[in-house]
């Protein structure tokens, strides 16, 4: 498992100061972290655990793990951004950790929108983005990541990066790349997260089915991202946004 020792490491190679609080075990890294972005903690406040009994995924589903065989970390931080662009964090998030896999294990690891690691087909990790606003400016916001090395046993469609590569040097690979792009204060970050993120995206110039948090549904050719992290889709009725919801990626008749 990570130690605090792990973490102070991990945040030094950016190089940042911040406290770090590492368990053994522990309901959510999410959880822990909420708690202390709420006590004050200041940005790149670091949280890691071995393993979750109540790990969290995106729209109230569960993430399950295997005890010491996963990455589970949560970053408190403290953008300066308009809420509404908040979402690119998560996509930078995991684009950097799909290219921080790719050099630490040599894994060819992608993104599917919004917040999947995907080995191929299979789930190998994830994103989970929390936030807080309050009078219309973003208070915190947390960015869990959760990685297998080994894949919980019969948990279809997820698989692991192996055991070979380090939590530490994982973690650290992932934080050099998200640091030198998170300056969200420049006009530029939203072009700079469609930079990091198209090329390992896994969606990209796929045809998807949309489903909206509302349940409608759309069928498109997933093309590009906007500026605030939607999905833009050429539809048969025109270009569609996909902001929130789910999709599915279809294979070709």
């Amino acid at each position: 498992m990570l130690s605090q020792e792990d973490l102070l490491a991990a945040l030094a190679a950016i190089p940042v100061n911040a406290p770090v609080r590492a368990d053994e075990v522990t309901g959510s890294t999410n959880a822990t972290a909420i708690e202390l972005a709420e006590s004050g903690s200041p940005e790149w406040t670091l949280v890691s655990a071995s393993h979750q009994t109540e790990g969290r995924g995106r729209l109230g589903r569960t993430w399950t793990d295997v005890p010491g065989e996963a990455l589970l970390c949560s970053l408190v931080l403290r953008p300066t951004m308009p809420p509404g662009r908040a979402g690119l964090l998560s996509l930078l998030a995991g684009a950097c950790m799909a290219e921080a896999i790719r050099a630490a294990a040599g894994r060819q690891v992608t993104c599917k929108w919004p917040n999947d690691l995907m080995l191929r087909e299979q789930k190998v990790g994830g994103i989970l983005f929390e936030s807080s606003v309050a009078d219309g400016a973003i208070r915190y916001v947390v960015i869990g990541l959760g990685v297998n090395l080994a894949a919980p046993a019969d948990l279809h469609g997820a698989a692991g990066i192996g055991d070979r590569v380090g939590m530490r040097e994982l973690l650290s690979a992932f934080l050099v790349r998200f640091a030198a792009i998170y300056t969200t204060e420049d006009a530029s970050f939203a072009e700079r997260v469609r930079q990091s993120w198209v090329p390992v995206s896994a969606t990209i110039g796929q045809l998807v089915r949309a489903t909206t948090s509302d349940g409608r549904e759309a069928v498109g050719r997933a093309v590009g991202l906007d500026d605030f992290g939607s999905l833009l889709l050429s539809t048969d009725t025109g270009e569609l946004r996909v902001g929130f919801g789910e999709i599915e990626h279809l294979r070709p008749a």
